[in-house]
Formats: structure tokens, C-alpha cells, sequence
């Protein structure tokens, strides 16, 4: 089988953002941006779960579940997902194959381990990233992948082991398109784009728990000002280069993801006439810098440049500092919405 669709490749800072914003700009919503399905999909959130272990280390996220922006994003829109997974791999061909030959772009979850186009110290077993594969020729798979430059390829044997990757959050084949996509009015996007600030707003301070949102950023503050006597110097600074990793390498973590908020309230006041989106917004952007600042003295412990009691309340102060900045700032967008 050999079919190309004229997709246009776009490149993204976040592989789920990119792969919707593309999907929904293929299919005629020429107006999406990549923040713009960020803040539509609620994407913005933070958890830290105590009970899990990833790499070795604390399992954080600075984001909302895989496969919830473009879902959450899509319904607010009118736009259905159409989503499949399988148990066979031939069922998993067969299905792809099938839509590429109907002209239809499909997004992938895959495993990043065995991504031949990635450099060797990006590939680690993370299963929800994200792809549109967009033709096949000669046996091999056309693949647009947001976090890169340029198209790419695979073949089918590597694009049958990133689909069928094993581990926490396997991705069994998962294929997904839009469905019935119809033209948005401004207008619609102007009723939409309040009721997704607010869905954001509950979960980063009013879910139940001392895990999610700021009081998870608290929570992590917490944690970080006893590992060192808990779990000694260098277990604790592996933790914190942990925290550094999930953060800034898989997706765009903590800094980049207020940044892509900030953007979005930005083009969300064009739509809503709020002089006050722009002000907030400046405060995601200082959120973001902290982040990026936290990133960096974690970095620090962890490579063994510092690694004093006190360095480690620093870090742990500054993301209590910069739990306080968004606590306020979502408390100012329920306010206004």
C-alpha cells in the first residue's frame, strides 16, 4: 500500500498539543494553536503520587491525563474522537493502513524507547507520547512528529514495537482522529473558552487530597525538605534530578507548561474583552521563570554542586513560592469568569 495525504507538518513544544492542534488545522479549524488546545483541554494541573515510583524515582506530572486535552479540547468544540486500541498487532495494522488509504491522518501513542530518529539520551520507557503518521510508502510509515524539526519515517516492524510498547501506560495500538469537525464561530469559542478556565481552576484548588494541584506543589515542598535526612545526600539528590527530569524532558513539564497557560490567556482575551487575562497571564509567565529557577538548583544537588540541608529548602521554598503564585492566579480567573 503506498498513500500520502497532504498534511502539513507542525512542530510543537508538547507532543499531545501538536498532534491535536495539527489534526484539528487538517481538518478545516485553522485557527488553533498550540495554546490555544492546551487551555481548551484544561492541560495545565500538577500531581505528585507517593505511592508510585518512575525510573526510581517520585512520579510527578505537571500535566492533565494522556489523551485529556485533545478529548477535552475536542467536546467543547462539538468535535467527536474517534479512539481504538487492540490486542492483536495485524488488527493494529490493518486498522491503520485502512484509514491512511481512506485519506485520513490517525494520531498514535507510542513508546519512546524504541524511536530510532530519537538521540540516545531521549529515549527512556515513557509510553504516552504522541505522533500522526500521515502516509505509507515502500513499506514505510510517513510520521509527523510535533517534537521534531522535520517529518520523519519508520518502518512497519520499529512502528509495530513503539505501538506495542510494554510498561505503565501501554499503549496497545492506540489510534485516534477527529470525527464530524465543523466549522467554530467566534462566538462559540467566546462561551467555551470560560467554562475551560474554570474546569482548570477547580482541579488545580479544590480537588480532594493533598496530592494534586498547589496543594500537590506544597506537597512536593514538603517532601523535599526531608529527603535528605530520610533518604541520605545522594538518594535524595537522584529524587530531585527526578523531579528536574519530569519536568523538563518529558513534554515541556512544570516551566514550560505555565508558559503555554500564559499564551493561552493571552489569545483567550481575544475573544473575551478582560484586561485582567493579560495580567494574569504575566503571572503564569513568572510562575514559569520560577519553575525554570527551581529546575536549575535542583540540577545543581543533583550533579553535586550543592548538596547542603539548606540547599534543599531552598528548593523546597521556592516551589512553596511558586504554590502561592498560582493559587492566586486561579483564584483571580474564577473571580472573573
Amino acid at each position: 500500500m503506498n498513500s500520502t495525504i497532504p498534511y502539513t507538518h507542525l512542530q510543537t513544544a508538547h507532543c499531545e498539543n501538536g498532534v491535536s492542534t495539527g489534526l484539528l488545522r487538517h481538518h478545516g479549524l485553522d485557527f488553533m494553536t498550540e495554546p490555544l488546545i492546551f487551555g481548551l483541554g484544561s492541560g495545565i494541573f500538577y500531581i505528585h503520587i507517593p505511592f508510585l515510583m518512575v525510573n526510581n524515582g517520585p512520579a510527578i506530572s505537571y500535566r492533565s491525563m494522556p489523551g485529556w486535552i485533545f478529548s477535552r479540547a475536542s467536546k467543547l468544540l462539538g468535535v467527536t474522537v474517534n479512539r481504538k486500541k487492540f490486542s492483536k498487532e495485524k488488527d493494529a495494522i490493518e486498522y491503520l493502513d485502512k484509514e491512511l488509504s481512506k485519506g485520513n491522518p490517525v494520531g498514535c501513542q507510542v513508546g519512546v524507547y524504541n524511536l530510532p530518529y530519537f538521540p540516545p539520551e531521549y529515549r527512556f520507557h515513557f509510553n504516552a507520547h504522541n505522533l500522526v503518521v500521515y502516509g505509507k510508502e515502500n513499506g514505510n510509515y510517513l510520521v509527523s512528529d510535533p517534537v521534531m524539526e522535520t517529518v520523519t519515517r519508520l518502518t512497519e516492524a520499529d512502528m509495530l514495537k513503539v505501538r506495542f510498547a510494554k510498561g505503565a501506560l501501554a499503549p496497545k495500538g492506540h489510534v485516534y482522529y477527529p470525527e464530524n469537525v465543523k466549522s467554530v464561530s467566534k462566538e462559540h469559542l467566546q462561551k467555551v473558552i470560560p467554562k475551560a478556565i474554570k474546569r482548570t481552576s477547580f482541579e488545580m484548588l479544590h480537588l480532594p487530597g493533598a496530592i494534586c494541584g498547589v496543594e500537590g506543589i506544597k506537597y512536593t515542598a514538603k517532601q523535599i525538605r526531608q529527603w535528605r535526612e530520610k533518604l541520605g545526600p545522594r538518594k535524595a539528590a537522584l529524587y530531585l534530578g527526578q523531579i528536574v527530569r519530569m519536568q523538563e524532558e518529558i513534554g515541556t513539564g512544570g516551566g514550560g507548561f505555565r508558559f503555554l497557560y500564559a499564551a493561552f490567556l493571552e489569545q483567550a482575551s481575544n475573544y473575551i474583552a478582560n484586561d485582567e487575562l493579560l495580567k494574569i497571564s504575566d503571572e503564569f509567565t513568572k510562575a514559569g521563570d520560577m519553575w525554570r529557577a527551581s529546575a536549575v538548583n535542583m540540577g545543581r544537588i543533583f550533579k553535586g554542586r550543592l548538596n547542603e540541608q539548606k540547599d534543599f529548602e531552598e528548593s523546597a521554598n521556592i516551589l512553596d513560592e511558586i504554590a502561592e503564585i498560582e493559587r492566586q492566579a486561579f483564584k483571580r480567573l474564577r473571580k472573573i469568569l
